[in-house]
């Protein structure tokens, strides 16, 4: 998909932070100044939708999973929305400390949600007290809110994308020292050597957010189907020489009945 920069200008993912708040760091990716505001380059920020959304369908069409990471408020619901479509994990609420580099212990948890989950098919659930089932109740509804998003992230992800990464320091910083690429949308008042694809742009405007997520996930989905696409035809070629040794025994069978 083709980014436009009218669409972005629309999105209003041109407005970045006031003046006296901005890194110095961002400086090549601000046109100019307006009212005190920085104004974001938005022909640098298309250029970084689509170099970002090529990387993204290489480590989707991979097979790994993306992990996006976005508790803000503006941003909780577009990022839960956008990457559950493409079924991707996702962070929206508090950030677990050792999501990354504590990956093991997480995945406990994730596995202490699955078993409770057993106890109440099972019926084992009903024979504990009221007191312990709703102990229990309480705690699946605490893992559900915290992790019920990255039930399917088996192994560490190809790759992280934030929103707002002055606010995401912690996810940062766990991806750095794993050296998992980092894909973020970064306004004018964060740092963008910390991270590895930057997309200049608005992160606190819901609009703005959406149109850069809209984007990354559907790169992210012709990743996603390029990869069944390869599946699909290494299914074929397999079966394939199957068919062709069958045809044989077919027509032998053929020529007894005869």
């Amino acid at each position: 998909m083709a980014v436009e920069v009218k669409e972005l200008l629309e999105a209003g993912v041109h407005f970045g932070h006031l003046t006296r708040k901005w890194d110095p760091n961002m400086a090549p990716y601000v046109y100019m100044e307006r009212n005190g505001i920085h104004i974001i380059n938005l022909y640098k920020t298309a250029a970084k939708i689509e170099e970002a959304g090529n990387a993204l369908a290489k480590i989707a069409a991979s097979g790994r999973k993306i992990l996006f990471v976005a508790t803000k408020k503006q941003a909780k619901d577009i990022v839960a929305e956008k990457a559950g479509e493409i079924n991707m994990p996702y962070i929206t609420e508090r950030w677990p400390g050792g999501m990354l580099t504590n990956f093991v212990t997480i995945r406990k948890a994730v596995k202490k949600m699955a078993s409770i989950d057993r106890m109440k098919k099972d019926g084992t659930f009903l024979t504990l007290s009221k007191k312990e089932r709703l102990q229990v109740d309480r705690l699946r509804a605490k893992l559900e809110k915290n992790l019920g998003s990255i039930v399917d992230m088996t192994r560490l992800p190809g790759a992280l994308f934030v929103v707002d990464i002055k606010r995401e320091h912690i996810a940062i910083k766990e991806a750095q020292k794993l050296n998992i690429p980092i894909f973020a949308m970064v306004d004018t008042n964060s740092d963008p050597r910390q991270v590895d694809f930057v997309i200049p742009a608005n992160d606190d405007a819901s609009k703005s957010i959406d149109k850069i997520l809209t984007h990354v996930t559907s790169a992210i989905s012709e990743g996603l189907a390029e990869r069944k696409a390869e599946k699909d035809g290494a299914t074929s070629k397999e079966e394939a020489p199957k068919k062709a040794k069958a045809a044989p025994a077919k027509k032998v069978a053929a020529e007894e009945e005869e």
